[in-house]
């Protein structure tokens, strides 16, 4: 309901969203379509985050490593 703390000894993960597809590239496409699409009130989201991420030119050719969202987000930080 509007207003409510999500209390912090819960876990904060309202939601999940998997897609799945033929290949890769269609089921980052589908994740793509279905962030847009998603809707979540009241509460701040992650929304945006990930679809950044969708976007980013080493996760679409799926060139990363174990560090890769640690320097992504130093690279966003670095921007904002």
């Amino acid at each position: 309901y509007a207003g409510y703390a999500i209390p912090p000894n819960y876990d904060s993960m309202i939601a999940k969203l998997i897609t799945t597809a033929q290949t890769r590239e269609e089921a980052i496409n589908k994740m793509k379509r279905a962030l847009d699409e998603f809707v979540i009130e009241g509460i701040k989201t992650t929304i945006p985050f990930h679809r950044q991420l969708m976007e980013h030119p080493d996760y679409l050719a799926g060139n990363y490593t174990t560090k890769f969202m640690e320097d992504f987000v130093m690279q966003k930080e670095a921007t904002e």
